[in-house]
């Protein structure tokens, strides 16, 4: 016998309480174009489909990145590796943008968006479409290269800290 409870409405405090448990890779979000260069740390990322390559990302609209990234219609998700907590405090605090980019390695690919050359996997992605939700857009991103290193474990944020996934016996 199935039993309905009653609909309750979720307040904010108890709806981050409840996204605090649902684990999830560390990403720093890049950008570079006429608008200028900027990243910003997320974890709001996931895949759309593979045909073609998608993923989407979340930006809430009032971010100080928020312009940048509408303008550019670039972006590049690069996954953070275990050892790179301290990148994205940087990239996900008060660091001025001007300094954001002098940690860590920096290259290209197709967009021109900064890639993190030791990242776990960085998408270079266009955006090809957003919709506003709540207080964030959700940018449609087609991955258009990908670069890839192997052998590390990514950085992980779960229960409002990081920690690194272990390996299975």
């Amino acid at each position: 016998m199935m039993t309905h409870e009653t609909h309750q409405e979720i307040d904010q405090a108890t709806f981050r309480q409840g996204m605090s448990n649902l684990g999830a890779a560390v990403n720093v979000i890049t950008t570079d174009g006429a608008a200028g260069q900027a990243g910003f740390t997320a974890s709001a990322v996931c895949s759309v489909t593979d045909s073609p390559p998608t993923l989407l990302v979340c930006l809430n609209r009032s971010a100080s990145v928020f312009e940048t990234f509408k303008c550019n219609r670039v972006l590049c998700v690069n996954t953070l590796a275990a050892h790179h907590a301290e990148l994205s405090n940087i990239f996900g605090g008060k660091t001025p943008m001007s300094e954001r980019f002098l940690r860590g390695k920096w290259s290209t690919l197709l967009t021109q968006a900064p890639v993190l050359e030791d990242a776990l996997i960085s998408f270079d992605c266009e955006v090809v479409q957003s919709m506003s939700v709540g207080s964030h857009d959700v940018l449609i991103c087609q991955v258009k290269a990908m670069k890839q290193n192997q052998g590390m474990n990514a950085l992980m944020y779960f229960n409002r800290a990081y920690c690194e996934p272990q390996p299975m016996n």
